[in-house]
């Protein structure tokens, strides 16, 4: 059943589903500063978001539906902003609304690619954006939109990775893509250190207990507890989100 006020899109159908699919429904976490391009720092990076919103319009006409959790810490971080002496909720807020800016400009380089796409805030904004309803978002799914889950949570406190966590859940995701800037979990820095060994398989409770990094250990607590596998890659090697979701053997698969 649609929810209330909402009229059905005739002009929108979902791709057909590729038979060799591993992964049909896939959250995805994106980082703020991965839309800032290879020098980091703040702002938004035009290419890069087109770059990002092409492989995605890609891996969408493969039959793929698409959730996306988007971080904001190339606009503000919460944390940084608790750091400075700034109050942890009001500062946890403003990094909630910096998602918000992102996925909006997220959505507009989507559907300059053709993809359409619905943002949906733990916040209410209507002006922008739907508020986070589940049943609605996992019908927009359904009918071949891109969901762009902005807002985080909606609470202080809980970051960007364990809302994606959440979010993967609720819609019943076959799993969760953490996409980073290296090409996956390591037992130490690579960047740091060149002779770092990077694990393509590794347990939830190895994960924890070596206290990695790479996600936050509420997110990956919440994973382990619901079975949902987690997989680690690079974003910034064209074609990597499409090899995923046909299970190739790239980045780390963090599972039971």
């Amino acid at each position: 059943m649609r929810p209330p006020g909402e009229r059905e899109d005739l002009s929108i159908a979902p791709p057909p589903r590729h038979p060799k699919l591993k992964y049909g429904r896939i959250v995805l976490k994106l980082s703020g500063e991965a839309l800032c391009g290879k020098d980091g720092g703040f702002g938004l990076h035009p290419d890069v978001l087109v770059a990002t919103a092409q492989e995605l319009a890609e891996v969408h006409s493969i039959g793929v539906q698409i959730g996306i959790v988007v971080g904001g810490g190339n606009i503000f971080r919460g944390l940084k902003g608790a750091s400075a002496g700034m109050d942890r909720a009001q500062s946890d807020y403003m990094g909630m609304l910096a998602t918000v800016i992102n996925a909006l400009a997220l959505q507009d380089a989507l559907e300059k690619c053709g993809v359409a796409t619905r943002v949906q805030t733990a916040i209410e904004i209507r002006q922008v954006a739907e508020p986070y309803i589940r049943r609605r978002a996992i019908r927009h799914l359904e009918r071949g939109h891109v969901v762009i889950f902005a807002a985080g949570t909606g609470n202080p406190y809980f970051s960007t990775d364990t809302a994606a966590a959440l979010r993967a859940m609720e819609i019943h995701a076959d799993a969760l893509f953490k996409a980073t800037k290296v090409e996956g979990v390591y037992d130490k820095d690579p960047v740091r250190f060149p002779d770092a060994q990077m694990f393509t398989h590794m347990s939830f409770d190895h994960f924890l207990q070596e206290r990695i990094g790479v996600m936050d250990q509420t997110a990956v607590t919440l994973c382990r507890d619901n079975n949902l596998p987690v997989r680690v890659f690079k974003l910034n090697t064209r074609g990597n989100i499409k090899r995923v979701v046909f299970g190739e053997p790239i980045g780390t698969i963090v599972g039971a």
